[in-house]
C-alpha cells in the first residue's frame, strides 16, 4: 500500500471539526477527499460497500441513527447516496451538542438535496479539496512560504531544482494521488482516465440529464483553448462550431458549463475591484481554468514534449498549474484568489486576498529575462493605478515563475519565487 503524503487540507479538516458537528469535504472526483478523511477517523461507515449498500439505504430511511453510531469523529462515505442521512446527522448534532461528531464524503457528483429540509447551517462546515499542489505532492521544496510573505520579509533563499521539462511533465500529469507514486508514462494515462470519466458518465450524472459525449469533448477543448482568458460563452461556442456542432445555442453552452462547476472539473477565477487612482473600467467577467492543468493537456490531447514546443500554449497551461497551487495555499491561510484585468490591458494573473484585508499582487510567467521583466513592470504598473488613501498597499508583488535557479527578493522590493519553493 502506497505511503500516505500529507495533505494542507489535514488541518484545515482538524481545525473545522473543531467548530462544527459536521464537516463536508467536497471537490474533484480522485483528489482524495475519503483517504484524506481516513486519516483522522475513528470509525468509518462505507455506505457504498456493494455487500452492505441496501441495507446501509433501507437503515437510512427507516432508523439512520443506527448508521451514525460509532467513535467520533466517524466518517461517513458516498453519503449521497441515501441523502436523507443529512437532517438525521443535523439532528443527531443537535442532540449531542458536541463538536467533531461526523464528516461526509462523497464522490463530485452532489446529492440531491430536494430530500433535505434543513440547511446544515451552524451544524456543517464545508471543506473544499484539489488535487494535489507540487508542495503536497513533494515536487516543490516549500523554500518560501506564501504565509511569509504576507509579513514582507527581506531574506528569502531557496534553490529551484525543477527544469522546465519537469514542469511541462507536472502540468500533463496533474496532482491526482494515485499518479504521484506511478512511472511517468503510467501517471501521464491517469488525467486521461479522468477525463473520459467525465465525459461518458459524470457530467450526465449530475442531474441526470443524458449528454452528448462527444458534444463535452468539443466543449472541454474549446475551453482548454481559452484557459486563463475570460472568453465569453458566445466565444466557446463558436470555437465549437468550427469543429462542425451545429444547432447549439448558448444555453446549451451555459448548462454545460454549469455541470462541469458541480462536479469541480472547472473553477473559474472572479474579479478582483480594488479602489483605484483613476476611473478604469474593470472586467468582470471570470477567468476560465479547470481544477487541474492535467485536465486541459488531455482536452487539447497534448503531452510534454507538445508544450515545450509551444511555449505560448504552455504558458496558458502553467497558469493554471500556478492558480491551482495558490488556492490551495491560500485557503489555508485565510485567503482566496481572485484575478485583475482593465480596459485598458493591464492585468494581475493572480491576487491573493486575506480576510484581514492584506493582498499580494502575482503575475506568472515561465521564466526567462524578457517575461520577468515584463511581470515586473506589470506589478509596478499595478500598483501604482491603486489609491492607498483608500486601500492598504499591497503586502507584496511576486513574479511566479515555471524556471529560474533561485528564489529571491529584488532590490525594488518584488519577489521572483519559482513555483517549485512555493509552499503555503
Amino acid at each position: 500500500m502506497n505511503k500516505y503524503k500529507k495533505r494542507i487540507a489535514d488541518k484545515l479538516l482538524e481545525k473545522k471539526l473543531k467548530g462544527k458537528g459536521a464537516v463536508l469535504i467536497q471537490g474533484a472526483k480522485w483528489c482524495g477527499k475519503t483517504t484524506t478523511a481516513e486519516q483522522i477517523s475513528k470509525s468509518i461507515l462505507y455506505m457504498s460497500k456493494p455487500e452492505d449498500k441496501l441495507q446501509n439505504i433501507t437503515l437510512a430511511d427507516i432508523n439512520p441513527s443506527i448508521l451514525l453510531e460509532g467513535e467520533t469523529p466517524r466518517l461517513i462515505d458516498e453519503w449521497q447516496i441515501a441523502p436523507k442521512l443529512w437532517d438525521a446527522i443535523r439532528f443527531e448534532i443537535d442532540h449531542r451538542n458536541t463538536e467533531g461528531n461526523f464528516i461526509l464524503t462523497g464522490s463530485s457528483v452532489p446529492a440531491d438535496m430536494n430530500e433535505v429540509t434543513h440547511s446544515g447551517t451552524g451544524r456543517f462546515a464545508w471543506l473544499t479539496m484539489r488535487p494535489m499542489s507540487l508542495y503536497e505532492s513533494e515536487e516543490s521544496n516549500g523554500k518560501v512560504s506564501l504565509e511569509e510573505l504576507f509579513k514582507n520579509i527581506d531574506n528569502i533563499s531557496a534553490n529551484n531544482e525543477l527544469k522546465l521539462e519537469d514542469i511541462a511533465y507536472l502540468c500533463c500529469r496533474g496532482g491526482w494521488p494515485r499518479s504521484i507514486f506511478m512511472e511517468k508514462e503510467i501517471a501521464l494515462e491517469q488525467a486521461f482516465d479522468y477525463y473520459d470519466a467525465v465525459v461518458e458518465s459524470d457530467i450526465s450524472r449530475v442531474d441526470n440529464t443524458n449528454r452528448n459525449p462527444e458534444r463535452v469533448k468539443k466543449l472541454m477543448r474549446a475551453y482548454a483553448r481559452n484557459i486563463g482568458t475570460q472568453a465569453s460563452n458566445e466565444t466557446l461556442k463558436n470555437d465549437m462550431k468550427e469543429n462542425d456542432i451545429s444547432s447549439l445555442d448558448s444555453d446549451t453552452i451555459y448548462s454545460y458549463i454549469e455541470a462541469l462547476k458541480k462536479i469541480f472539473v472547472v473553477e473559474e477565477s472572479t474579479a478582483w475591484n480594488p479602489n483605484l487612482r483613476s476611473q478604469i473600467a474593470i472586467r468582470t467577467s471570470n477567468t476560465r481554468y479547470f481544477v487541474d492543468p492535467s485536465i486541459a493537456t488531455t482536452a487539447l490531447g497534448i503531452g510534454p514534449n507538445d508544450l515545450i514546443h509551444d511555449l505560448n500554449t504552455f504558458g496558458f497551461i502553467f497558469e493554471s498549474l500556478c492558480i491551482r497551487d495558490l488556492r490551495i495555499y491560500a485557503e489555508s491561510i485565510g485567503g482566496t484568489v481572485y484575478h485583475y484585468r482593465d480596459a485598458n490591458g493591464l492585468e494581475c494573473d493572480a491576487v491573493i486576498h486575506l480576510r484581514n484585508g492584506s493582498y499580494g499582487l502575482i503575475e506568472i510567467k515561465l521564466g526567462g529575462d524578457k517575461l520577468v521583466k515584463e511581470g515586473i513592470e506589470n506589478l509596478k504598473n499595478m500598483y501604482n493605478k491603486i489609491d492607498t488613501e483608500k486601500m492598504n498597499n499591497p503586502s507584496f508583488l511576486m513574479v511566479l515563475t515555471a524556471t529560474g535557479n533561485y528564489a529571491y527578493k529584488r532590490e525594488d522590493g518584488v519577489y521572483i519565487v519559482p513555483i517549485g519553493c512555493l509552499k503555503n
